[in-house]
């Protein structure tokens, strides 16, 4: 938010920054596209679902239903659905070349690939009743994106492919909300095959960088500087310096360390002409609460629902006086976890005590030198990530197959 302010203040005192600063990198077409276009641009299939949460959210939910060489055809697809980080949309599943962004190149895999976009971000702003422009709109955090959008969500795909499981793939908030839902709803559990999570975030005992600071603020002065409503939306603002000034000499490195002090800072492994991109729709913007718990999970070192801030309040929602914890020890979905050793708020430490708890890990790897951000945007993302997600995709498939042909065998 302060980099926002600054950089306003300093537009206003210089005048027109293209009269100042000559391009140094012509825009991207995508940059100005919504999800949708984006997948079409790159002449992949394109459909848009919205659903409808118990709570009156209503979510944008985008689907890539194959890939470009391998169309349509009878036989049901196996279904993946990828869910964003914290600010971030479902843009950054696609956000690079085609052979490098996730999205694609599952469906070219030959999967059925559905895209999230958690309550609050840019495509997920309506409600049955309620108006963005209330303060009730904003009351959620990460506990009813997977007590709510997450079952919705799961249960419109189902419905719509006829499939009784479908892979899950989670980045940052993405993998909270999977390790929320599937500890405490068996119905998540039992519609989950396998469980991806890259850049894992449940406890946040060693989290550095600026999340930290605002986990210091006293609450008072918490509310001063962001209200009770909306964090970080995107913006007029946001998209002008993602599109316009990011490209240009004098702002690129500092768009880029933007980038980085949040996410963990190592050698640029993002795509630098791409920038405009990644930033003209993340920040996509969520609550303050949801901000919030983060911060109540640095502070309390405990990966539990949101406290409502007093032992009464907490007895109406949860009929106890302390928030109740998520107990990961209950995930017992197959699980496979990509974590990184320059990541600022999926720290190694916190995620190694993560897996010590996961009663099924069928996977883990760790990756010295990527941050928080490498694992959706990274230019070596297919060789250290993508590559073995689709590996054990695949594995599991024939696996299936084996013994769906062992079972008719028998019979």
């Amino acid at each position: 938010m302060w980099w926002l302010l600054a950089m306003v203040c300093f537009l206003h005192v210089i005048g027109n920054v293209h009269c100042l600063f000559p391009e140094v990198r012509p825009e991207n077409p995508e940059a100005k596209l919504n999800v949708s276009q984006m997948i079409s641009y790159w002449g992949y299939p394109s459909k848009e679902y919205e659903v409808i949460t118990q709570d009156g959210y209503i979510l944008q939910i985008n689907r890539i239903p194959h890939g470009k060489t391998n169309g349509p055809h009878p036989v049901r697809r196996p279904v993946v659905f990828l869910q964003h980080g914290f600010l971030l949309t479902a843009s950054c599943w696609i956000s690079n070349l085609p052979n490098n962004s996730l999205g694609f190149l599952l469906a070219d895999a030959g999967y059925d690939v559905w895209l999230g976009n958690s309550r609050g971000n840019v495509w997920s702003r309506k409600h049955l009743y309620l108006s963005p422009d209330s303060k009730e709109f904003w009351s959620f955090s990460y506990d009813e994106m997977a007590k709510y959008d997450l079952p919705a969500i799961l249960d419109l795909i189902k419905k719509e492919t006829q499939q009784k499981k479908v892979y899950y793939v989670g980045h940052s908030q993405g993998t909270t909300i999977a390790f929320a839902a599937i500890s405490n709803n068996p119905n998540v559990s039992e519609s989950v095959k396998i469980n991806f999570e890259v850049a894992p975030i449940s406890i946040l005992n060693h989290l550095h960088g600026p999340i930290r600071f605002l986990a210091q603020l006293p609450e008072t002065l918490f509310k001063i500087l962001f209200g009770e409503k909306e964090f970080f939306p995107n913006s007029f603002l946001v998209r002008f310096i993602g599109q316009h000034l990011c490209n240009s000499e004098f702002f690129s490195n500092i768009c880029d360390n933007v980038l980085l002090v949040t996410a963990g800072f190592n050698t640029i492994n993002f795509n630098k002409s791409r920038i405009d991109i990644y930033l003209s729709q993340n920040p996509g913007g969520s609550s303050v609460q949801d901000v919030r718990h983060f911060l109540q999970t640095i502070n309390s070192k405990r990966f539990a629902a949101y406290d409502w801030g007093s032992p009464a309040l907490n007895m109406k929602y949860y009929n106890q006086p302390t928030p109740p914890p998520y107990d990961t020890s209950k995930v017992e979905v197959p699980t496979a976890i990509w974590f990184g050793g320059r990541d600022l708020v999926s720290n190694p430490k916190d995620v190694r005590r993560l897996l010590s708890k996961l009663p099924n890990v069928i996977h883990q790897k760790f990756i010295p030198h990527y941050n928080h951000v490498d694992f959706v945007w990274g230019k070596d993302a297919y060789s250290h990530v993508y590559s073995e997600i689709i590996s054990i995709l695949n594995q599991d498939m024939e696996n299936s197959k084996r013994i769906s042909m062992k079972g008719l065998s028998d019979w």
